[in-house]
């Protein structure tokens, strides 16, 4: 999996969700669980949204086509999540 978009909140990341979803491509949130860890204490930052890598590039269409912020940047060009793994 590869983080097609960083949301700022959760709201972000289900609207950029459902857009993939629409597009017929798998979507994966990372790090969804751990919004509600700080109780009523609002946590930003924490969400990312995950596409497999055959669909990267389609997904990041979709994702600047929602207009709600950029993309992630190239998986290749920083480090990042591939099935699981962060690689070295």
């Amino acid at each position: 999996m590869k983080v097609v978009y960083d949301a700022a909140n959760i709201i972000d990341a289900h609207l950029i969700r459902h857009a993939l979803e629409a597009a017929e491509i798998p979507v994966f949130l990372k790090g969804e669980a751990l919004v509600g860890g700080m109780g009523e204490l609002p946590l930003f930052g924490v969400v990312q949204v995950c596409v497999p890598a055959s669909a990267w590039p389609a997904a990041r269409e979709v994702v600047e086509s929602v207009g709600l912020g950029a993309a992630a940047a190239d998986p290749q060009a920083e480090g990042d999540w591939v099935d699981g793994v962060l690689p070295a």
